[in-house]
């Protein structure tokens, strides 16, 4: 299942990538990108994980960025 979110507050080019390499190493997760320009998140993960994934990278958000959250 591929989705695609806005993310907010995401201040920081290199926060972005180190977002997207935590969530990349998630079990489950096929492919994640996360483009600081225009503050989006694509994620590509088992359909049957996909909630718990998607939780899973919020958390990672707002550790690395504090104040950053993906719009559902």
């Amino acid at each position: 299942m591929k989705k695609s979110y806005k993310l907010k507050n995401l201040d920081c080019a290199n926060c972005a990538a180190k977002i997207e390499a935590a969530i990349n190493k998630l079990d489950g997760v096929n492919s994640a990108t996360i483009s600081f320009i225009t503050q989006k998140f694509v994620i590509d993960a088992n359909e049957d994980k996909f909630e718990q994934i998607l939780e899973e990278s919020a958390r990672i958000c707002r550790k690395v960025e504090p104040g950053c959250t993906i719009l559902m």
